[in-house]
């Protein structure tokens, strides 16, 4: 079972938006986290001229998922000098490094190992480094002290922002499948489907070749209530063509938005066409009920009845 902690943030120039100073009692680890415009005015202090372990964090125009780059390095002000003339992608970082002096290059080479390992296999992120590191040579009792840092920062890295490096948790599960499709009822259903806009690419893509869509803001309300997904896919075909059974939905992005994932392989319904919907009515996602979306004969027929 996971423990309560502790921590403690200082911010030293009274700005919550910039450098903090993050520590643990009985801890010998201290973490840096800064946007990148205050680098020049942090990158004098001692400790990040020791070893360290640091991570980059930006964002794309393109996509919800952050862009890190995992390092380390015995000097870790004089790398993160050379990402700051090298790399325009970061916008904030994170460092740690030990107030004893008790990390050594064989500890740091194995974090930055555990850390790109761990941010693959949680795959919330797009890396930019460009290999894998293979996992060092420790001894069992170095690597258990390793292992205990390593700990220290997967606890303290949500706190500050960056859940890349958590595994996803699902926060609703309805397991649906089409054998599970609800009974057609006379009284108006609570709504259980959501409907979402997809451009062509995207759609064959990711809604048929994934069999997923992500980058949704479901309000909180809504979350254990969404049994079925439907895609609309935008100009020149602007219809509804496709339903599937939702399997899970889990957190994507560090924005709040989710990703839906099916159970199940859409099938094709309709198609529902746009009909007399006002202009802009499906720029967003929109929530029925399945039996409304499969007795539409257009789309504003669902739009009227939740008006």
């Amino acid at each position: 079972m996971p423990e309560p902690f502790t921590i403690r943030i200082f911010v030293p120039d009274g700005d919550p938006e910039g450098v903090r100073i993050i520590d643990r009692m009985n801890w010998t680890g201290v973490g840096y986290v800064f946007p990148r415009s205050s680098w020049e005015s942090l990158r004098c202090r001692p400790e990040l001229l020791t070893t360290g372990v640091y991570i980059l964090v930006g964002y794309s125009a393109d996509d919800e998922l952050p862009i890190l780059y995992i390092g380390q390095a015995d000097g870790i002000g004089t790398r993160i000098d050379q990402h700051q003339k090298g790399k325009d992608f970061w916008d904030w970082a994170v460092v740690f490094t030990s107030t004893s002096g008790g990390l050594n290059r064989a500890h740091v080479t194995w974090l930055e190992y555990a850390l790109i390992a761990r941010a693959q296999y949680a795959n919330r992120c797009h890396l930019e480094n460009g290999t894998a590191p293979s996992e060092p040579r420790m001894t069992e009792a170095e690597k258990a002290d390793t292992e205990g840092f390593l700990r220290e920062i997967l606890q303290i890295l949500p706190l500050v922002g960056l859940r890349a490096l958590e595994m996803p948790k699902t926060v609703a599960a309805p397991r649906q499948t089409s054998a599970m499709l609800p009974p057609f009822k006379t009284e108006r259903g609570e709504q259980d489907t959501i409907i979402v806009p997809a451009q062509k690419e995207g759609f064959e893509r990711v809604f048929i070749g994934e069999k997923c869509w992500y980058a949704i803001r479901i309000s909180g309300g809504k979350l254990p209530k969404i049994k079925y997904i439907a895609g609309y896919q935008t100009q020149p075909i602007s219809a509804v063509t496709h339903v599937a059974p939702v399997s899970h939905i889990e957190p994507y992005g560090e924005s709040g938005k989710f990703k839906v994932v099916f159970s199940e392989p859409p099938r094709k319904i309709g198609p529902i066409p746009y009909g007399n919907s006002p202009m802009g009515a499906m720029q967003g996602p929109r929530y029925t009920t399945y039996k409304e979306l499969t007795n539409a004969n257009s789309l504003d027929e669902i739009l009227k009845t939740r008006q």
